[in-house]
């Protein structure tokens, strides 16, 4: 446990997992940009509110402006941002990534590209997650699945790390379940196939997961988005990977695939997790959906296509973000008319 650890985007979910390597003993600094959230944790530290209990740690937390003070270098980077905040956030890290050093994007989108372009291939890692969590209190996170129900996909995407995978599983298996994947790529493809469906979809409604199965037509609309984003990741030469800690058995020969992948996330995050895209729009803040869904969207165009149930959840979340719409179930009947226009 003497590696140099930085979480680099502690929000929800990197604040949940700094705290279990923090209580597993591991030498962690926290890095994030939103001062209050920093302040709150030097002064109170970092409590995680799960379920079933409690954990409280007193992390070493940093403003994006230490760390050219600190005078280290890290072995290990989770970044744990934002996706739009990728690129930048990798040329800020990178000189206090040491030569040896390893950087694992734990994010939502198709990042690993921009992580490998940026940190070098020999020095990345791409990971897929299933955590719940939320916070907008700072210093107090909301969790809602603890890791016996939280999820990493872990895997190289160069032959020089793949002697690293194992190290790094090691450390997430803290956390929450790890899964070695041999194509981490068409994983992370998987996991954006179901952001497509629950993220941007649901919070465009001001709605749970668990509240959606009771709302006529949500479950057919956010279909037609899956179905989008699974036959774009197809034509981008992408496989049916399992995640989500499902097997190879439970994902093939199934008619049903999108719908497993709704249940089971379900049943890991429970009835009351609220998404990170409805958290952006009750903070007012922009989202990852068109980094998302926007990328379906851009897929099919690039083929002289239209898939057109991304580009009205798109569409959608932008007038929310202009304020020129609220997170509300009527917009379901404004997402089918934009269809049939």
């Amino acid at each position: 446990m003497d590696k140099k650890i930085a979480v680099l985007g502690t929000g929800a979910n990197g604040s949940s997992t700094s705290a279990n390597l923090i209580q597993a003993g591991y030498d962690v600094v926290m890095i994030d940009q939103w001062a209050a959230h920093v302040e709150a944790i030097r002064e109170n530290g970092l409590l995680i509110k799960m379920p079933d209990e409690e954990l409280h740690v007193h992390p070493r937390a940093y403003h994006l402006s230490d760390v050219c003070t600190l005078n280290e270098k890290y072995d290990i980077v989770f970044l744990m941002a934002k996706a739009y905040d990728t690129r930048w956030l990798c040329e800020f890290i990178k000189p206090y990534l040491q030569d040896d050093g390893i950087l694992v994007g734990i994010q939502n989108a198709m990042t690993v590209d921009d992580i490998s372009e940026i940190i070098g291939p020999s020095r990345t890692l791409g990971c897929v997650i299933e955590m719940s969590s939320e916070i907008f209190t700072p210093g107090i996170v909301q969790r809602n699945n603890p890791p016996a129900h939280t999820w990493f996909g872990l895997g190289s995407v160069d032959p020089s790390t793949a002697d690293r995978v194992a190290e790094i599983e090691g450390i997430l298996l803290n956390a929450g379940k790890v899964t070695v994947s041999d194509d981490i790529i068409s994983a992370k493809w998987m996991k954006l196939v179901v952001n497509t469906m629950c993220l941007g979809p649901l919070a465009m409604l001001g709605i749970t997961l668990y509240e959606a199965q009771n709302v006529p037509g949500v479950r057919d609309f956010v279909s037609r988005v899956g179905t989008e984003a699974l036959t774009a990741g197809q034509e981008l030469g992408y496989t049916l990977q399992p995640i989500f800690g499902l097997s190879e058995e439970d994902i093939k020969d199934t008619n049903n695939l999108l719908g497993k992948l709704l249940d089971k996330l379900l049943e890991d995050v429970g009835p009351s997790a609220r998404d990170c895209v409805l958290q952006d729009h009750l903070k007012g803040r922009y989202s990852e959906v068109d980094m998302i869904n926007g990328l379906v969207v851009e897929a099919f165009e690039r083929r002289g296509n239209d898939a057109r149930a991304n580009a009205v959840v798109a569409e959608i979340t932008r007038k929310i973000q202009l304020g020129e719409l609220k997170p509300e179930l009527a917009n379901l009947e404004l997402a089918q008319q934009m269809l049939a226009s």
